[in-house]
């Protein structure tokens, strides 16, 4: 009878132990799967020992980066400073001997061991005499990377097979842990290095010089500036309104030997002449009413740099004299002074009026003109390079964005619809028109509805001819289209033919049709929309 009752109480031992070790593992899986951070994620794991097993403490120790040594990873029941003490050779003491042999070891009474180091100095702080000690190797994929331990607070009867045989599991379970982790961080590192090479060919393909565009055009602009830059040459900058001649003008001052000194910019229409001059030259004190005391002009501000003098056309003629000899002798004098000053400024004019014809109407020096034109470099207008629109757009979109805390997109109609718009104004027309609707917008999403009437009207003669077709609602209506007294078919009729037998000789595969056509998917698209076409069901 007695026996059966030992027995039975082993059993009802054994059920406990096995339910205990079942809710351990299935705690630690669940650590595993919602892990964010690996050594956070380790020690909540050894926690579970310590909670569920009622196991004293316990270490993962692993390799450490020279493999060399095995340092502690992540532990439960150490301070800091035991685990920077924890740091063993790969031969030495019971660490040393698990990782080596990669087969368990057990120590029932850790103070009788010899190959017990107590490092640490954790178990100094443990009054109770019998101090137990499991090790069992970490292995991943055949090679030993660490040592998972525990301690037991038992006696000398209690068995180890079945910790032994737990502590094996859940090693296997830290090495394909820590397998994945390594994995992610390798991709990771992968995605990081991958992101960077994109975004510098992205900077180099579309912010070259922190100019925005991959045009033709502009790498025609682009050749140039690294052409010119290098030299001291005098850059003339030719192009209409708002096309970007300051930001050139700065790209040249930028890749120029003088960038670290100053670039000092000068609009010529902006002030009265007896202002310009001053502004330019300087001048004494007492050279005119007001002037109380003496001031350096942008010239003298600019010496050893850049001057970048817009809008040259509207320089007065009797500053264009006092400009030539600058160019000429680096030299002038200051507005009611009679000392010369010296200079070595480069100089980058800039205009949006034909020059030539202001040197043949008597309104602009012939021989300054021929000192500016050294190297002329045309901007082109943006109707000229409408592959950069959409570039321009999302540039101009994100920055309105995060200027006014927003998350506007553009719809499909809105971003074609300014593509193929023909912008008199440019860059700096189409900068401010972002900004506006962004302001003012109800929405998420621009949308053509919310262009200015001036953008829109057909009235207005502006609204892109490539898009009559694409936005019949902004186009007057007109009568419905009949046939002729002849029995001609309308051109409405031929077209909507056209795109649906494209449509129907390449099995509704919009891409393939719009291929056929000579039109983008998006054209194609519109067409689909305007004519009502729909693939039929069968």
């Amino acid at each position: 009878m007695k026996g059966n009752e030992t027995m039975r109480q082993t059993t009802a031992e054994t059920a406990v132990t096995a339910a205990l070790e079942v809710q351990a593992l299935y705690n630690i899986v669940n650590l595993i799967g919602s892990a964010v951070h690996l050594d956070t994620a380790l020690s909540s794991m050894l926690k579970v020992l310590h909670d569920t097993l009622r196991m004293e403490r316990a270490t993962l120790a692993l390799l450490d980066e020279t493999g060399r040594h095995l340092t502690i990873r992540a532990s439960y029941g150490l301070s800091v400073e035991e685990e920077q003490r924890g740091v063993y050779g790969l031969n030495e003491g019971i660490y040393g001997q698990v990782f080596s042999t990669g087969s368990p070891f057990i120590v029932p009474d850790v103070h009788s061991e010899p190959l017990f180091l107590n490092r640490t100095g954790a178990r100094n702080k443990i009054s109770k005499t019998t101090i137990s000690f499991i090790g069992v190797p970490v292995v991943l994929a055949g090679v030993t990377v660490g040592v998972l331990s525990v301690d037991r607070l038992f006696g000398a009867d209690i068995s180890f097979e079945e910790d032994v045989r737990f502590l094996t599991v859940l090693a296997t379970l830290i090495a394909q842990f820590l397998s994945l982790n390594r994995a992610i961080r390798q991709d990771r590192e992968k995605l990081v290095q991958e992101n960077l090479s994109l975004k510098e060919k992205l900077h180099g393909r579309y912010h070259r010089h922190q100019i925005i565009g991959q045009s033709k055009a502009m790498q025609e602009v682009y050749w140039s500036i690294e052409r010119v830059a290098p030299s001291g040459a005098t850059v003339l900058l030719l192009g209409e309104s708002g096309t970007g001649k300051e930001l050139v003008a700065r790209a040249v001052h930028d890749a120029s030997p003088r960038k670290n000194e100053a670039f000092i910019k000068v609009n010529c229409a902006a002030l009265p002449e007896n202002l310009l001059e001053s502004e330019l030259f300087g001048h004494e004190r007492g050279a005119f009413t007001g002037a109380v005391v003496a001031r350096i002009g942008r010239f003298e501000q600019a010496d050893h740099g850049t001057i970048f003098l817009d809008e040259i056309g509207e320089l007065p003629l009797l500053l264009q004299a006092k400009l030539l000899r600058v160019l000429q002798e680096q030299q002038f004098e200051r507005l009611g002074a009679s000392k010369t000053q010296s200079v070595d400024v480069r100089i980058i004019a800039a205009t949006n009026v034909s020059l030539e014809r202001a040197v043949a109407l008597g309104n602009f020096r012939n021989d300054l003109f021929y000192r500016l034109n050294v190297v002329p470099i045309n901007l082109p207008p943006l109707r000229k390079r409408r592959d950069d629109i959409p570039l321009l757009l999302d540039h101009f979109l994100r920055s309105s964005n995060k200027r006014n805390e927003k998350n506007m997109r553009m719809s499909t109609e809105f971003l074609d619809f300014l593509t193929n718009y023909d912008w008199p104004g440019n860059v700096r027309e189409l900068q401010n028109l972002v900004e506006r609707m962004v302001i003012l917008a109800n929405s998420e999403v621009l949308r053509v509805e919310d262009l200015p009437e001036y953008l829109v009207s057909p009235e207005s003669g502006r609204i892109p001819p490539a898009m009559e077709t694409v936005l019949p609602s902004l186009v007057p209506p007109q009568a419905p289209p009949t046939q002729s007294s002849s029995g001609r078919k309308s051109l409405k009729d031929l077209e909507r033919e056209q795109v649906e037998s494209a449509l129907i000789r390449n099995g509704w595969v919009q891409s393939r049709a719009a291929r056929e056509l000579g039109l983008t998917q998006r054209q194609m698209g519109y067409k689909m929309k305007k004519f009502d076409l729909h693939r039929p069901e069968y």
